[in-house]
């Protein structure tokens, strides 16, 4: 049995509701976004799009009684790591097979307007069951039509991002946590690590550490607040091609709290949707 390719494909940052402080707050930090875009399935985002992988910010309008509302249930902050998938009925397939806890593709859509023209955008995603890690949501999408994703118009930072060079995971037992992508992926995308473990996803990694690394990495005053969970996503890691540049960008933003040494620029989660963001060159 071949198991699906690890491929990161984009992060998430949940701003539940709250889409036009999210996106001043990710503009401000040097980041270029896509137009406001509408899901068929309810929810509505914003994309920084990087050279292979992008961010997204996803809410749903205030209001709203209908769609996404699962959304309202998770925590501002990052909240879905998503790997990439060229046809997702074989990845579904295959994870069943290996019985592994997903869902069914389901397919969706979202209006791009590229120039003058408007366009759709298709997508089919296959989900990690609900409460099957607790720290948020893992799901694998498929893209129909990437030529309206991944435009070079829109790959262009202030803070030169070019790409997510890792996700930071807090979980109390990292080797437990760790287990079901060496079962994913197999036992040669997870490696130690310093109190914890790395998962090779592509040319990014998602590092699953206990809280008290996270706080040895960043500081307690720029993690996350953990809001009484024991595991969560914390924060990502971009790399910059230049680190002056990602300084002046969040300088002109008038980001709070951002410290700068040797190797790395740090943005605190109180300044940044609640995760943690480093810049890297």
């Amino acid at each position: 049995m071949t198991l699906p390719a690890a491929t990161l494909d984009h992060v998430v940052i949940n701003a539940r509701d709250d889409m036009d402080r999210a996106a001043d707050v990710y503009r401000r930090l040097g980041f270029t976004l896509t137009e406001r875009g509408y899901h068929s399935l309810g929810s509505m985002n914003h994309l920084a799009m990087f050279g292979t992988d992008y961010l997204e910010l996803i809410a749903i309008p205030k209001g709203a009684t209908s769609g996404r509302m699962d959304l309202l249930n998770y925590p501002f902050g990052l909240n879905g790591l998503v790997f990439g998938s060229e046809d997702s009925a074989v990845t579904y397939e295959a994870l069943a097979k290996a019985g592994l806890p997903f869902d069914p593709p389901v397919e969706f859509t979202r209006p791009v307007k590229v120039g003058a023209e408007d366009h759709d955008a298709r997508f089919r995603t296959v989900r990690m069951k609900a409460g099957v890690v607790p720290y948020g949501r893992i799901y694998y999408c498929h893209h129909f039509t990437r030529d309206l994703v991944w435009r070079d118009e829109w790959r262009h930072h202030a803070n030169g991002t070019v790409a997510v060079v890792r996700a930071l995971i807090v979980e109390p037992d990292p080797a437990a946590a760790s287990k079901l992508y060496a079962d994913m992926f197999g036992s040669d995308a997870v490696r130690d690590i310093r109190n914890g473990k790395s998962v090779v996803i592509g040319n990014s990694r998602f590092d699953i550490v206990t809280e008290a690394e996270l706080v040895a990495q960043v500081g307690a005053a720029a993690a996350p607040a953990a809001e009484g969970r024991k595991a969560y996503m914390a924060g990502l890691t971009f790399r910059t091609t230049s680190l002056d540049k990602a300084a002046r960008a969040l300088q002109a933003g008038q980001i709070a709290g951002v410290t700068t040494t040797p190797g790395r620029v740090l943005v605190p989660a109180s300044s940044a949707i609640n995760a943690v963001l480093e810049f890297v060159e």
